[in-house]
């Protein structure tokens, strides 16, 4: 195997989410008379959907003018974009992060530890949200997302860098529950469809132009730019929220006591989750005093949660969610949507930097037909949603091609042609965004609107939970099987001084021959064989969501 000439690819610019957008709110006011759906306007009823209220009389709410709708869903989006450029935009910086920072074995916890913050503050925000109102959490969550940015861009090691992600991720995770959280404040769910796709369009287009923007920072001013970005990035939408976000007032019954040992509890299973996953049969053996210790924690904790959230009055993640079919059935299907999402999101740009020869900018560019077609895919399905009123039939097909795509990525080799990687990564997009935010919207169908932050957070909770461990399996096994490949098969010295936790893509790139060849089949055999790995969990998913009830999509809000 010979080392290719650095590729030249054609300049392209990502995929705009905005095509369509005023004629999609524009929407919102006109009434919906399909007939494949009917219209639910009473839902108080049901012992499932609102079990704290035995009334049967459910009051509704007009819907807010078109205008003022423009400007509150202008300032989700905003929040939106900022929140997922900060989980896509180091993906094409980490190579070089991990070889200047000297940290190939920490590599995971870049992306890790974002992903664990806010994961744990998710279902805080939409418990919180629910019963204080969700613009004071709004202005919190970007002040601390700023913060975070500011930290990781001065960071001088790995420690100070994970630390700094840490405390983006506390504010990222109230960016992404409170944007769908407040979409079901002010849009009825038949309608909502269409809003939701437009939010998964947006995440795509983040996915695309975050990767872009990380490598053309990267390869420029630098990879520090790639968090220091989201200061300026953060103010305007500090203003946006300030300014244009509106909502009705939280009814004073609402309101209770803080559920805050729920909240404690709920922290401590997920890191003990987390953390097992990325140092069992790693770091630590499975039978060790760590991961020993870590599993009875996540036991200890998890029955002592959920022992509290029986009891207490106003819990962090309500048992009465779990009465719900659906909402089970779509909190599965989720978890195992985000190990198969970020499993492939997060290490795919190292993997064609290493192994291809592309630059950051250039790896970045070749994931564009995955999110690409996550974007059109997205869009398109939401349309449908909300003019049929179906929605599960289309959920099965995308994961039975989400699980297409991970077998199909699992077949390539050093010396597969670029095109056939990128369209394998274009079926899997396909498959994401044919399912994704609909799980979101079922969750959201299934509870009254009192309820429908918690439940929201609930559904992403899980979500985020499975990208979490996808990030951490596949990037612990992936650093560990890659630190173990280039160890027996590289010569002391090899790469010209350099260990193996120091190569760069740059470095890669410079060496002989032999050496190159080794390095790029060490890199290939470590990461593609885990997406083979991921297909049964696909499948699950696939089973999961053909038990899903088909329940009519309401048509008004209620208060």
């Amino acid at each position: 195997m010979t080392k290719p000439e650095t590729p030249s690819l054609p300049k392209a610019t990502p995929p705009s989410q905005t095509q369509g957008q005023a004629a999609e709110t524009d929407a919102i006011t006109e009434p919906v008379t399909d007939s494949a759906a009917e219209p639910v306007t009473d839902r108080a009823a049901d012992p499932v959907t609102d079990a704290s209220n035995p009334a049967t009389d459910a009051s509704t709410s007009p819907e807010p003018e078109t205008g003022h709708l423009k400007w509150i869903f202008s300032a989700l989006i905003l929040a939106m974009l900022m929140a997922s450029l900060g989980q896509t935009v180091l993906a094409t910086a980490l190579p070089t992060i991990v070889g200047e920072l000297d940290g190939v074995e920490h590599m995971a916890w870049v992306i890790t530890a974002f992903i664990l913050a806010s994961t744990v503050m998710m279902p805080v925000y939409g418990k919180l949200g629910d019963m204080f109102g969700r613009k004071p959490l709004f202005i919190f969550a970007i002040i601390a997302f700023v913060i975070g940015s500011g930290l990781g861009g001065a960071a001088d090691s790995m420690s100070q860098l994970i630390g700094a992600r840490v405390i983006q991720g506390l504010g990222g995770g109230g960016l992404m529950i409170l944007s769908q959280a407040t979409i079901a404040d002010v849009v009825p769910a038949r309608e909502r469809g269409r809003y939701m796709g437009v939010m998964g369009g947006v995440f795509a287009f983040s996915s695309v132009a975050g990767p872009l923007l990380g490598g053309w920072l990267t390869d420029g001013p630098g990879w520090r730019w790639t968090l220091w970005m989201n200061v300026p990035l953060g103010v305007l939408a500090l203003i946006g929220i300030v300014m244009l976000l509106k909502l009705p007032p939280r009814e004073p019954e609402a309101r209770g006591r803080i559920d805050v040992w729920g909240m404690a509890l709920l922290g401590v299973a997920t890191t003990a989750v987390v953390l097992v996953a990325t140092w069992g049969g790693g770091e630590y053996a499975w039978t060790s005093p760590m991961i020993l210790g870590l599993l009875g924690a996540l036991v200890i904790s998890g029955l002592l949660f959920t022992w509290i959230e029986h009891r207490t009055p106003e819990p962090i993640l309500p048992l009465m969610l779990f009465r719900s079919r659906n909402f089970v059935l779509t909190m599965v299907a989720g978890l195992i949507t985000g190990v198969a999402m970020f499993g492939a999101l997060g290490y795919m740009p190292t993997y064609l930097q290493m192994v291809t020869g592309y630059t950051p900018a250039q790896a970045g560019l070749l994931m564009i037909p995955m999110m690409g077609t996550l974007l059109v895919a997205s869009i398109i399905v939401g349309r449908r949603v909300s003019k049929s009123g179906r929605y599960k039939k289309t959920m099965v097909i995308g994961s039975v091609i989400t699980a297409l795509g991970l077998g199909l990525l699992s077949t390539v080799s050093a010396d597969s042609p670029v095109i056939l990687e990128c369209l394998y990564l274009g079926v899997l997009g396909l498959g994401l965004g044919c399912t994704m935010q609909l799980l979101t919207l079922v969750a959201q169908n299934s509870f009254a609107l009192r309820h429908v932050g918690t439940a929201t957070a609930g559904q992403n909770y899980f979500r985020q939970v499975g990208a979490t461990l996808g990030s951490a399996v596949i990037g612990s096994l992936f650093a560990s099987r890659l630190t173990e490949m280039l160890t027996e098969r590289l010569p002391a010295d090899a790469a010209g001084g350099v260990g193996a936790n120091s190569l760069t893509p740059e470095l890669v790139r410079g060496l002989p021959d032999p050496i190159y060849t080794v390095v790029v089949e060490s890199y290939n055999e470590a990461l593609v064989p885990l997406f083979l790995w991921m297909v049964p969990l696909a499948l699950i998913a696939t089973v999961m969501l053909l038990f899903v009830e088909e329940k009519p999509l309401a048509t008004t809000l209620e208060r």
